[in-house]
């Protein structure tokens, strides 16, 4: 009798410590935007068991127009953020010691979008014009792209006027601006689902005017960085993510699915997300590792703006390869 009660004991000892042992790290995101295919790569993570498999606990936290990831991240809410180059450097500069660890995004899908009875075909028509920019650290493309081209945004003559966009294509619906901000997977789509079709319409990529800045980075915290702990843990995490990105550019109907079952506000149609899910994959493939000439080129284009540049300095640290060769 005895022995068969050490033997429970024991029993129950080493499935504590297994459990102890099999305990989930727990890693909290901090997406840019809503839950939407832009970020389907994570959400396919999840559904898939892609983190369970890293012996990750993920929450995805989604974002919005009142959500900013740099102050979410500061305020201690996430572990890793979503954000742009442009805006994660502003904030740097700002002395929240953002550092990004690896780039899901490969290619920029920021466009200006026209009207074409606006009269612009081609970035010379733009003086004179209205356009819808948006803000909260989106601008900072913009800025440096009128400063490149020597175009004032204080609504003189020679100038633009800068009309500050809400997140939707109205002003351009109801001819308030001449052009406004759009991402090639989501507001352009939503012009012609408005009724505009692609013919009435003048799209100038950013990545076609070579003042394309890095999109939908991951960010954690610089100090983070100096505990092995949390390196191995973001290691795991992009590693699974990446796997969730791979999974998406193959199943692209399925991952835009998945995002819809994630989609607790039930906005999402599948017709849009489906669509925007074709257009995400072509921005990532070929991402993941930072590619110290993207950054490179990102930094030149920040530090562009004439007297007024998005960022006064090069930075130094702002990026690290540390976590992605963890990971592989």
């Amino acid at each position: 009798m005895r022995r068969n009660i050490t033997t429970l004991i024991l029993a129950a000892a080493i499935g504590m410590a297994s459990s102890v042992t099999l305990a989930a790290d727990k890693v909290t995101l901090q997406l840019k935007w809503v839950t939407q295919a832009q970020f389907a790569g994570y959400f396919v993570a999840k559904d898939k068991g892609f983190y369970k498999e890293e012996g990750l606990d993920v929450t995805i936290k989604p974002g919005g127009p009142d959500v900013a990831p740099p102050q979410v991240i500061a305020g201690g809410g996430a572990d890793v953020i979503i954000d742009w180059m442009p805006s994660a450097l502003a904030s740097r500069e700002k002395g929240l010691p953002l550092v990004n660890i690896a780039q899901p995004f490969k290619r920029s899908g920021m466009m200006l979008t026209c009207r074409k009875d606006s009269g612009v075909k081609t970035p010379s028509d733009f003086p004179g014009r209205t356009l819808g920019v948006w803000f909260y650290g989106n601008e900072y493309p913009f800025l440096s792209w009128m400063s490149q081209l020597g175009v004032a945004t204080d609504g003189s003559a020679q100038g633009v006027t800068v009309l500050k966009q809400g997140f939707n294509v109205d002003p351009i619906l109801q001819k308030q601006a001449d052009c406004v901000s759009t991402m090639t997977y989501n507001e352009y789509w939503q012009i012609i689902d408005a009724g505009l079709g692609s013919d009435e319409l003048v799209t100038f990529k950013y990545e076609d005017q070579g003042v394309a800045t890095l999109e939908d980075g991951l960010y954690v915290l610089e100090d983070n960085l100096n505990d092995p702990a949390f390196v191995d843990k973001m290691a795991r995490f992009v590693r699974a993510s990446m796997k969730g990105w791979a999974w998406a550019r193959e199943n692209s109907d399925a991952a835009a699915d998945i995002v819809l079952e994630n989609d607790e506000t039930g906005a999402q149609t599948e017709k849009h997300q489906r669509r925007m899910m074709g257009e995400i994959n072509k921005l990532t493939a070929g991402g993941g590792k930072l590619v110290e000439g993207d950054y490179e080129r990102t930094v030149a284009t920040l530090m562009s703006g004439g007297s007024d540049p998005v960022i006064s300095k090069a930075p130094s640290g702002a990026w690290s390869h540390a976590v992605w060769d963890a990971a592989f």
